[in-house]
C-alpha cells in the first residue's frame, strides 16, 4: 500500500494529490419530488442537502490528538488498527473548539513567531497539532455496485486520506471543498475512512489572516455517488445587453457522458423558457431571454433554471437547479455600473466566526447575520480573507447584498517586516517567487468554480495583505481569464506599485478622506474604494459619515467596507463558572494580540448589534431628508426604488412628546430631488421636532411591517431656562460648613472637605460622594492606538487629585458665599496637579425649592491643551439605577458619532448604558441632552437640566472602567455614577492604531470654559 510522505507537507509546490478537479456548488437530486423535500428542509445535515445522492458524514467520528507529526500513531490508518476506543469528536468543529490546543488569536505575526526559528522552506515542528480522524461506515445498498466520492467542504490546513489503509490523497487550501474519489479501495460491510488533519503545512505561510487560528474538519463532509449521466460542473452566464432589454442566457455543462438536458427556465410559476439539448462531455449552450427582470441588492429578482438530465435512451438520471440573477456589472469611464448605474457599496467586511463554534457558523447564526445586515442598510460583504462557506452566497443572491469573493491568501507576517525595514523583498510570500504560483492559482481556480454561479458576487479579489509581485499578477490574470464578466480586486498593490494592474479599482485601507480625494485628483483611470475603513475596534466608529459624504461628492469613490461586522470573541468562564466573552490571550496563547479581536458592529456571543451600528444604518441609508420650517426635501439615493416602495410617516413633537401625526405621499424616482410642503405648523412656544420616516409597507424576509429604512429630523429650538423656582429659603453659617435649608431639602457645603457634601431631598441623602471635576474618560481602543492616555495623562491626574487646598500651605482655600434675595452661590476653587499648574472653579447656586444649578469654570493653559472631558462626575447610591432622558438616542452618542440619533424620550437602566465592548471602556454617552431623570424603582432620585449637555449613568467610575481589562474584573455595583459635562471629545475610528479624533471633534481650549447644569429632587 501507498504510504503519505509527511515531509511534502512542507513543500509549496506540493498542495494536491488525487484531488478532483473544482466545480460548481449545484446540488444534484434523483427527481424533482426529492429537490422540493430538500427545499422545504431547513434542518438537512450539512452538504447532504436531502439528495438521495448523498450521505452526510456528519456527526461522531474517532479521534486522537497528536502535538506534532512525530506523536501520529504509525500505521493508525490501516485496518488491522482498531480505532473505536479512541476519543470521539464532532465534525464539523475545530479541535480548538473539542478541548484539543487552545484557540490562538494573532493578527499580523505567524502564530509560531518567536517559538521555532524558521521561514518559508519549513513549517513548525516541535508544535504542530496533528489530528486524527477515524470514520467508520457501511454504504447503503442504492451506492452499492456505484462510482463513490467523499467532499470535505473546509479542512484547515492540510489533509492527508486513507481509506481501509490506502492512500487516497492530499489537499491544502482551507476554505474551499477537496473532493477524492473512494471507488478503488471500497469493500463490502464496513469501511475505514481515515485523516491526518495537519494545523500547519506550507500553506499556512499564505493563510496569515487576522483571526483566530484553528484546524479540523470544520465544514461538513458528505459521501457522493452519481449516476451514469451526471453534471460534474454548471456554469451559467447572464449576459445582459447594454440597452438592458434582452439577455443572452449561457449555460456551460461538463458532463460524465453522452445524453440530453432539457432547460427550463421559470419566472415565479411563469415559464420563460423550455429546451432540450443533446449532451455531450463538455457543452456550450445559449438562450436568447427577452425583458429580463434585473437582479440587484435592492431588487434581488431571480428567476430559477431546472436542468433534467437523461441518458441518450431518454432515462431520466437527475435534475438540478440554481437561481439566476440577471445584471450587467461593468467599468465605464473609471465608474463600476450595476445595471447602467453607478454601483456605491456600503459595505461591511464579515468574518466567518460564532463565539460557540469559531469558524464552523451554523445556518441560523448565518441567516442571522444576512438579516441584521439588511435591516441596517449595508448592502455589500467583503468575505474577508478568505472563501466562505457556499450557504453564505445562496442568501445573498436571495436577500440582495453584492460581494466582493475574496480567494485565500494572506500573507502579512511575511512582508510586514519589509514596511519596518527590517528585510527585504525576498521574504514576501508569494511576491515573485514562482514557486508558490502553482498553490496561488489553484485556489483562485478553486474559489471561482465553486461560486462563480452566483449573481451576488461582483467582483473576485486575489485576496489580502499579502504585499504585490508577479505571483499575485499571475492570480489576476487567472481571475480574468476565468471570467470575463466580473472585475478583480487587489489591495496590496498600494504598497507594491510594480504591478499595479493586477487590481481594476484603487482600493486602499484606512485612508482619510483627504487622501483619497488627493489620490482620485491625481489619478483618473480607475475608482476608488475602501476594502476597509472606519474601524470598528471597541467604541469607534467616529466621523464615519466624511466618507460616506464622500459617495455623494466625489463619482469615482464608490463606497467602502468596515472592519468589521462582528467581534471574534468565543465563551469562556471565568474562574468562578461566569460566562464571558474572551479575547486574544485569554487561552493562555502566546505570540497573541490580545483584544484587537474585537472590531465587529454586532457584538459576539449572540450576534446583537452594538450602539455604533445605530450610526452604520443612518450613514447608509438611501433616502435623505432635509427639513425646514416651509418644506421637506426628499433625495432618493436608491438606484431602482421608488420612495413610494414604503410607507413616509412624519411626526411633529413638542419637547420630546408627539403632538401630531401624518402619512405623506411622497414619490420620487431613483436619484431624483423633491420638495414638499411641510404638514406642520411648527410654533415657537417650546422646542419642537419634526420627523419624517420611511419605513417598510409589509413584512419582508429582513424586517417585520413598520420596520424604518431612512429618516430625517429637523429640531426647531428653544433654549431651555435653567433657574429655579423662587421659594424661602434659610443660609445657615456655620464654623466649617455653610447649610442651606429650603422646604423640602437641605444641601451641607464643607469648608474643610471642600465642596458639596450633601444634598437631601425629601429627607433622603441623595450624595454618595462630593461632586468633582471631571477632565477623563476611561479610554477606548482608539486612544489606547494613538497613545491618547499618555498624552492627556495630566487630565487623569486633575480629575483624580484635584484639591480645595492651596498647594503651598496645605490649607483650604476661602470658598465663596453670595447671598441673594432668591438664591444663594457657594463657589470652590480647585487647584489641579498639572504641570503648568492649573486651576478650576465650581459654583453651586441653591434656589428655594431645591435646584441647585451647578457652573464649571476653567481658563485654559495654552501647554495643556485640550482634555477628553469637560464636565463635573458625582455619585449616588446604586438602588438609582432607572434613567429616563430628553436628548439624543436611543443608542449612545458621541460628538462623532450623532448622526443617526434621533432627538427625543428615552429610558433604560444604569447597567443597560455599559457596552458590551471586549475591554470595559468608556461608554453609555448621551449627546443634547435637556434633561435626564435618574430614580430608583419608587421614581425617587434627581432631575439633571442643561443646555444640550452630554450625560451618562453608568454603574462605574473611568478609572474602574480603565483598570478592568474584561467585564469580570469590574468591582462589584455599588453607585450610580453620574457625569455631566459641557463636552467630551470624539471617538474617532479612521484606524485604531495611531489616527487621531479629527480636530472638530476636539473639546476647544483656545478660550475660556464654562459649563452649568442644574440638578434637584424628585
Amino acid at each position: 500500500m501507498q504510504k503519505f510522505d509527511t515531509s511534502k507537507i512542507k513543500d509549496p509546490t506540493f498542495f494536491s494529490d488525487n484531488r478532483l478537479k473544482a466545480h460548481s456548488d449545484h446540488i444534484a437530486y434523483a427527481s424533482w419530488e426529492e429537490a422540493e423535500r430538500a427545499k422545504e428542509d431547513k434542518a438537512f445535515a450539512g452538504g447532504a442537502a436531502g439528495s438521495s445522492f448523498r450521505i452526510s458524514l456528519d456527526g461522531v467520528w474517532k479521534f486522537h490528538y497528536a502535538k506534532n507529526l512525530d506523536q501520529v500513531i504509525p500505521g493508525f490508518e490501516s485496518t488491522e488498527y482498531i480505532c473505536k476506543s479512541w476519543d470521539d469528536i464532532r465534525v464539523p468543529a475545530h479541535i480548538q473548539m473539542e478541548g484539543y490546543d487552545v484557540p490562538q488569536y494573532a493578527n499580523v505575526q505567524y502564530p509560531w513567531d518567536g517559538r521555532e526559528e524558521i521561514w518559508t522552506d519549513e513549517i513548525p515542528t516541535e508544535f504542530n497539532p496533528t489530528a486524527c480522524y477515524v470514520k467508520y461506515f457501511t454504504l447503503p445498498e442504492n451506492f452499492s455496485n456505484q462510482k463513490v466520492f467523499v467532499s470535505f467542504q473546509g479542512v484547515e490546513s492540510g489533509i492527508a486520506l486513507f481509506l481501509n489503509g490506502h492512500y487516497v490523497g492530499y489537499s491544502e487550501d482551507t476554505f474551499t471543498p477537496s473532493e477524492f474519489e473512494l471507488t478503488p479501495y471500497l469493500v463490502e460491510g464496513e469501511n475505514k475512512l481515515a485523516a491526518m488533519v495537519f494545523k500547519w503545512t506550507s500553506s499556512s505561510w499564505c493563510e496569515d489572516q487576522d483571526f483566530f487560528r484553528f484546524s479540523g474538519i470544520f465544514r461538513s463532509v458528505y459521501l457522493y455517488t452519481v449516476p451514469k449521466v451526471h453534471l460534474y460542473d454548471v456554469k451559467v452566464e447572464p449576459e445582459v445587453t447594454e440597452s438592458l432589454d434582452a439577455a443572452n442566457l449561457k449555460v456551460g455543462l461538463i458532463s460524465t457522458a453522452k445524453g440530453k438536458a432539457k432547460f427550463t427556465l421559470l419566472d415565479g410559476e411563469n415559464q420563460v423558457m423550455e429546451e432540450e439539448r443533446e449532451l455531450d462531455l463538455e457543452n456550450s449552450f445559449s438562450f436568447a431571454i427577452a425583458s429580463p427582470k434585473l437582479w440587484s441588492a435592492e431588487i434581488p429578482y431571480l428567476y430559477e433554471l431546472k436542468i433534467e438530465v437523461s441518458d441518450e435512451a431518454g432515462i431520466l438520471q437527475e435534475v438540478t437547479s440554481m437561481h439566476v440573477g440577471f445584471r450587467r456589472f461593468e467599468m465605464k469611464d473609471g465608474i463600476m455600473l450595476i445595471n447602467g448605474k453607478r454601483i456605491v457599496f456600503k459595505g461591511v467586511n464579515r468574518h466567518e466566526f460564532s463565539s460557540v463554534t469559531g469558524r464552523a457558523v451554523s445556518r441560523k447564526e448565518l441567516i442571522l447575520d444576512i438579516e441584521t445586515m439588511k435591516r441596517n442598510n449595508i448592502n455589500a460583504i467583503r468575505t474577508c480573507h478568505y472563501p466562505d462557506d457556499s450557504a453564505i452566497y445562496q442568501l445573498c443572491d436571495e436577500y440582495g447584498l453584492y460581494l466582493i469573493a475574496e480567494n485565500n491568501l494572506e500573507s502579512h507576517g511575511s512582508w510586514d517586516p519589509v514596511l519596518r525595514g527590517e528585510a527585504d523583498n525576498t521574504t514576501v510570500v508569494p511576491g515573485d517567487n514562482m514557486e508558490w504560483l502553482g498553490m496561488m492559482l489553484d485556489r483562485v481556480n478553486s474559489c471561482y468554480q465553486r461560486d462563480k454561479n452566483h449573481p451576488s458576487i461582483l467582483i473576485w479579489s486575489c485576496g489580502n495583505e499579502s504585499f504585490g509581485g508577479k505571483v499575485l499578477l499571475e492570480m489576476s490574470k487567472e481571475f480574468h481569464k476565468l471570467d470575463a464578466n466580473r472585475l478583480v480586486h487587489y489591495e496590496g498593490v498600494f504598497n507594491d506599485r510594480r504591478y499595479d494592474e493586477t487590481s481594476d479599482m484603487e482600493s486602499q485601507m484606512y485612508p482619510s478622506v483627504e487622501r483619497i480625494k488627493k489620490y482620485l485628483a491625481e489619478n483618473k483611470e480607475k475608482p476608488f474604494i475602501c476594502c476597509e475603513y472606519t474601524h470598528a475596534m471597541g467604541n469607534s466608529c467616529g466621523a464615519m459619515h466624511k466618507y460616506t459624504d464622500l459617495t455623494d461628492t466625489e463619482p469615482r469613490y464608490q463606497g467602502g467596507f468596515i472592519w468589521d461586522y462582528i467581534d471574534q470573541s468565543i465563551y469562556k468562564k471565568d474562574r468562578y463558572g461566569k460566562e464571558f466573552q474572551a479575547y486574544g490571550g485569554d487561552f493562555g496563547e502566546r505570540p497573541t494580540d490580545y483584544n484587537f479581536s474585537g472590531n465587529g458592529i454586532c457584538y459576539g456571543g449572540e450576534r446583537k448589534e452594538s450602539p455604533k451600528m445605530q450610526e452604520v444604518k443612518y450613514n447608509y441609508q438611501n433616502i435623505s431628508v432635509e427639513i425646514t420650517e416651509d418644506t421637506i426635501t426628499v433625495v432618493n439615493k436608491n438606484l431602482f426604488l421608488n420612495t413610494d416602495t414604503y410607507r413616509c410617516i412624519a411626526i411633529l413633537e413638542r419637547e420630546g412628546h408627539e403632538i401630531q401625526r401624518k402619512e405623506l405621499a411622497v414619490s420620487v424616482n431613483p436619484l431624483e430631488t423633491k420638495t414638499f410642503e411641510m404638514p406642520f405648523e411648527v410654533k415657537k412656544d417650546a422646542e419642537y421636532s419634526v420627523t419624517v420616516s420611511f419605513v417598510t409597507k409589509e413584512d419582508t424576509r429582513w424586517a417585520k411591517a413598520g420596520h424604518e429604512v431612512a429618516f430625517g429630523q429637523k429640531v426647531f429650538e428653544k433654549l431651555p431656562v435653567l433657574e429655579g423656582e423662587k421659594k424661602p429659603f434659610t443660609v445657615i453659617h456655620g464654623k466649617l460648613n455653610i447649610g442651606v435649608k429650603g422646604e423640602n431639602f437641605d444641601v451641607l457645603f464643607s469648608k474643610l472637605n471642600g465642596g458639596l457634601v450633601s444634598y437631601r431631598y425629601a429627607g433622603k441623602e441623595m450624595i454618595e460622594k462630593i461632586p468633582m471635576p471631571n477632565f477623563w474618560r476611561a479610554p477606548i481602543d482608539n486612544d489606547m492606538g494613538s497613545s491618547a492616555p499618555a498624552r492627556y495623562a495630566q487630565w487623569k491626574i486633575a480629575s483624580l487629585y484635584a484639591t480645595h487646598k492651596s498647594v503651598d500651605s496645605f490649607k483650604e482655600v476661602p470658598i465663596g458665599v453670595k447671598e441673594e434675595e432668591d438664591k444663594v452661590t457657594v463657589t470652590f476653587t480647585y487647584y489641579l496637579p498639572t504641570t503648568p499648574s492649573s486651576e478650576c472653579e465650581v459654583a453651586y447656586t441653591v434656589y428655594g425649592d431645591g435646584t441647585i444649578a451647578t457652573t464649571l469654570r476653567y481658563d485654559p493653559v495654552k501647554e495643556l491643551g485640550d482634555m477628553p472631558e469637560f464636565g463635573m462626575m458625582l455619585k449616588l447610591n446604586a438602588d438609582y439605577n432607572q434613567v429616563e432622558w430628553y436628548g439624543l438616542g436611543e443608542s449612545e452618542t458621541y460628538a462623532d458619532r450623532k448622526h443617526g440619533a434621533k432627538l427625543g424620550i428615552y429610558a433604560n437602566r444604569v447597567e443597560d448604558n455599559m457596552a458590551k465592548y471586549l475591554v470595559p471602556q468608556e461608554c453609555g454617552n448621551k449627546e443634547e441632552v435637556r434633561w435626564a431623570k435618574v430614580t430608583d424603582r419608587k421614581g425617587r432620585g434627581l432631575l439633571f437640566t442643561g443646555d444640550a449637555m452630554c450625560f451618562s449613568a453608568l454603574p462605574y467610575t473611568p478609572h474602574e472602567m480603565e483598570n478592568a481589562m474584561h467585564d469580570y474584573e469590574l468591582p462589584q455595583v455599588h453607585y450610580t455614577v453620574i457625569r455631566v459635562a459641557k463636552a467630551q471629545m470624539g471617538v474617532g475610528g479612521d484606524d485604531s492604531w495611531g489616527a487621531l479624533v479629527h480636530p472638530e471633534y476636539h473639546i476647544d481650549v483656545t478660550k475660556k470654559l464654562e459649563f452649568t447644569f442644574t440638578f434637584k429632587g424628585i
